[in-house]
């Protein structure tokens, strides 16, 4: 056998050879690259099968490994846990700033009705849409770290949350993390998949109550009285019920008053929960639904293509509603569900069914996305 790292012998006592390997795997050459390690020769049993052996094993010893087929054997490439994420997380804290600044914008401009000319003599008047700012983005990194944290406990090789900043209406387009190693089980499946909806569950529910709570803002006399069209972002039946289980509005009578934007990152947290929460490809409802029901969860992701379809043409045709009244939105997450269900689910390495206890608080956490759902999100109106 020869140990190799660069084109260099070196001794083979630094690398991990589990007894799942020295078992079902026959090792011809060891070798050192990019800080991997890779073992080449030949497996005795099925690739699929030979996964389910080696992760456990390697886990334990602090690394990730997958196989690779070649045509006259087998690679197994072990990759130590953090490889690669050393150093300052450069592309996340610049996304995050300009998320922070995007957010503030919009903000300020649309929410807080600061004029644009006064926020071009002065761009430190954004930070009066700081709380804003910190509801949404509060909302989507409590989120993405959920995941974060629940990856990092089963040794998922995750990344920190990339926050995307948009423009209108809400300065983002939301949060997401990438998910590089092999899930080892549908338990963990399971958990990585619902600690982001469940996290930011909690988020939405403190922020729309803290919301509620606050003074509602003054809206200038010449927006208020003026004629023209505006988007009305309709209340999910979650946000109804908090705000009459704590006794506080949801809209005013007095045009020139308007609930306080901070309500805007629980709008915000609920309805991106409702589009993580469907069951379909790498979407979180989808890893959840894998765990839940096994492979079967193809058949179930199939099925939402065609409801969201079906969704949009009602709102066209039954309710006369245009393309920017949530027919479009709904036509888009059609396409864009249809896409990731093609692309298929995460498939784990153990494939033991998972414990009741988690399938009842799967079945909860659907449930409390199901309280976000309303067929009308967006509606244009004429004041």
């Amino acid at each position: 056998m020869s140990e190799r790292e660069d084109g260099t012998a070196s001794t083979a006592a630094d690398v991990p050879r589990p007894d799942p390997l020295r078992t079902f795997f026959r090792v011809e050459e060891v070798r050192r690259e990019d800080g991997r390690v890779r073992y080449v020769g030949e497996s005795y049993i099925p690739e699929r099968t030979l996964l389910r052996k080696l992760v456990p094993a390697f886990r334990e010893a602090g690394y990730e490994v997958d196989v690779e087929t070649l045509e006259d054997g087998h690679v197994v490439v072990a990759t130590p846990f953090g490889h690669g994420r050393r150093g300052i997380p450069w592309v996340n804290a610049g996304l995050f700033l300009a998320t922070v600044l995007s957010t503030l914008f919009v903000g300020a401009y649309g929410w807080y009705y600061v004029p644009l000319a006064e926020i071009r003599a002065d761009p430190l008047t954004m930070l009066r849409a700081w709380p804003f700012t910190a509801a949404v983005l509060g909302v989507l990194m409590t989120h993405e770290l959920g995941h974060y944290v629940a990856g990092r406990y089963h040794g998922v090789d995750v990344s920190l949350p990339y926050v995307i900043p948009f423009i209108f209406p809400f300065g983002t387009l939301g949060a997401v993390i990438r998910m590089r190693g092999r899930m080892p089980s549908r338990k963990a499946l399971f958990d990585v998949g619902a600690a982001g909806p469940i996290a930011g569950l909690v988020a939405t529910v403190v922020v729309t109550v803290v919301g509620l709570s606050l003074d509602p803002i003054r809206v200038p006399a010449e927006l208020a009285t003026g004629s023209g069209t505006m988007i009305r972002f309709n209340n999910p039946p979650l946000l109804s019920l908090i705000a009459g289980a704590i006794g506080q509005p949801t809209s005013y009578a007095d045009p020139t008053r308007a609930v306080h934007p901070v309500i805007i990152g629980g709008w915000v947290g609920m309805f991106f929960t409702l589009l993580n929460l469907l069951p379909v490809g790498q979407l979180d409802g989808g890893h959840m639904v894998r765990a839940m029901v096994g492979p079967r969860q193809e058949t179930i992701a199939s099925l939402v293509p065609g409801a969201l379809f079906a969704l949009a043409a009602y709102l066209h045709y039954g309710r006369g509603l245009g393309l920017d009244e949530s027919v479009g939105l709904w036509a888009f997450w059609g396409v864009f569900s249809l896409l990731i269900a093609f692309n298929g689910p995460a498939n784990p390495d153990d494939e033991d069914r998972l414990d009741w206890p988690r399938v009842v608080v799967g079945v909860l956490t659907f449930g409390a996305g199901a309280l976000c759902f309303l067929l009308v999100p967006i509606q244009v109106v004429t004041a």
